[in-house]
């Protein structure tokens, strides 16, 4: 925590502000809070995020942002909660800021779990951040290969329930018999074959959440038992007759429209309304395209066995060019086959699919637009960044290579 007053000067931080955001000996009391957090030369509205403080300061009531912010380990995802303090005729007078490092995901590459910085990604995020210590339903929206069960993954371990288990159900090509005993189990002689009692998915996940993946494809007659199941918390065995009672978090996935299911009938409205609760859209690739490098870079860590592999920077431009319908499951089989052409352990060009060498640009712009974008982008950048030459590279999600070669591409060194 962090007490400010309205010229963005830090007055005053706790034990835990120094030892997550500031390195030993930092004097940190004095300096503008934009520079501490982010390096900038402004505050953050002028560099181009949403500054809570400005809000704060129109609406005299709490603000709360996910920010990327500069610490001693590179760019972290950060919740900021900022309140106003008010004197007695109502003015704000000084802000109290509260920060919490979002462990579920990095902005730096990583070996597992959800990585990218892009507003698309850092607002499905957000929205993780406020459901995570609910009980309420979360309803995961968006393409094939959109990383759900990562982000489910990201949401359990945010909650409350993070000492209990996550228990994934898919429910993709179940048919009714089979998604009933899986569900909810079933007892010894309940069908030909239960030679025993088998615990069901439902009350596996006692005490954690229970992720539904695909739940689009539940069949009709099942939705009505798994309706009853989240309204009641209760179940029966298949072949049993004691009621059960299930304590889980609900989380639900799918990639169909499943507003328009209700309207065909295919999928029920009660149901529908139950778990769309909390709906959170999980960006495609193509509308987080610039984090297409940094998914590559992570994504190649998790691949290396001992030679460690890495894009070069045409490679990694014509990544980021491609629209990627298949996600980022897509990316990662691009990048196994690409590896086994990589002998010494650099991907080039050549060894991409033609495909995706050749393939339409994500966005419809020409090549006089998209390079103006980048200077722009640039300018910007070195006029409000603060730290290193690395540091910005880390900013800006580049390799240093990549940016030396784009400022001088751009005459901006």
């Amino acid at each position: 925590m962090i007490v400010l007053d309205i010229d963005y000067n830090i007055l005053a931080s706790n034990t835990a502000y120094q030892r997550q955001f500031a390195t030993p000996r930092q004097q940190i009391s004095g300096r503008k809070c934009f520079r501490v957090s982010h390096q900038y030369s402004v505050p953050c509205d002028q560099a181009g995020e949403r500054c809570p403080m400005k809000r704060a300061a129109e609406t005299r009531l709490p603000e709360r942002v996910l920010h990327i912010h500069h610490t001693p380990r590179g760019p972290e995802h950060v919740d900021v909660e900022l309140r106003p303090i008010l004197d007695e005729a109502g003015s704000v007078i000084a802000y109290v800021e509260r920060l919490t490092s979002v462990a579920g995901a990095s902005a730096q590459p990583r070996e597992a779990g959800l990585v990218g910085r892009a507003p698309s990604f850092n607002a499905a995020l957000s929205a993780l951040q406020r459901a995570a210590p609910s009980r309420i339903p979360v309803l995961l929206q968006g393409e094939s290969g959109t990383g759900k069960e990562l982000f489910a993954r990201a949401l359990h371990e945010a909650s409350p329930r993070t000492r209990g288990p996550l228990v994934v159900v898919d429910c993709t090509g179940l048919s009714e018999s089979l998604f009933e005993s899986e569900l909810f189990g079933h007892e010894r002689g309940a069908f030909t074959g239960a030679l025993q009692r088998k615990i069901g998915l439902a009350e596996a996940a006692h005490g954690g959440t229970l992720f539904l993946d695909e739940i689009g494809d539940v069949p009709l007659n099942m939705q009505v038992k798994l309706l009853r199941l989240i309204e009641s918390g209760t179940f029966r065995r298949v072949g049993g007759i004691e009621t059960l009672r299930a304590d889980f978090r609900l989380v639900a996935a799918t990639h169909k429209p499943l507003k328009q299911m209700v309207e065909a009938g295919s999928f029920r409205q009660d149901l529908y309304y139950r778990i769309n609760a909390f709906p959170v859209h999980l960006p495609s690739l193509r509308e987080r395209a610039e984090d297409i490098p940094l998914l590559a870079e992570s994504l190649l860590r998790r691949m290396a066995d001992i030679t460690p592999l890495r894009l070069d920077d045409d490679a990694a431009e014509a990544l980021r060019r491609y629209p990627f319908p298949g996600n980022v499951r897509e990316l990662r089989n691009v990048l196994e086959r690409a590896r086994l052409f990589a002998d010494d352990g650099v991907i080039r060009i050549r060894d991409l699919p033609a495909e995706v060498v050749g393939g339409e640009p994500v966005a419809l712009l020409s090549a006089g637009t998209r390079r103006s974008k980048e200077k722009a982008r640039l300018t910007h950048a070195l006029a409000v960044f603060e730290g290193t030459r690395a540091e910005l590279a880390h900013h800006l999600g580049l390799s240093e290579r990549t940016l030396y070669r784009r400022l001088k591409r751009y005459e901006l060194e």
